[in-house]
């Protein structure tokens, strides 16, 4: 997996504020933070499922 150090880190931040400006950047981090709690929240949802589904097997052996 990645690594990324401060240095790298920065460039990215320096480079995503040249290409969308200091405007738009909450914006898009709010759009970010949405993404990734959606995403959260259907993994959740499909281990969930997945769990409820194997003890529903146990039990019915």
């Amino acid at each position: 997996m990645f690594r990324f150090g401060i240095w790298e880190l920065l460039i990215i931040l320096f480079i995503v504020l040249l290409l969308f400006g200091a405007g738009r950047l909450p914006e898009i981090a709010r759009a970010m933070g949405r993404s990734i709690k959606e995403f959260k929240k259907g993994t959740r949802e499909i281990r969930d499922e997945i769990e409820s589904t194997l003890k529903d097997d146990d039990v019915k052996k």
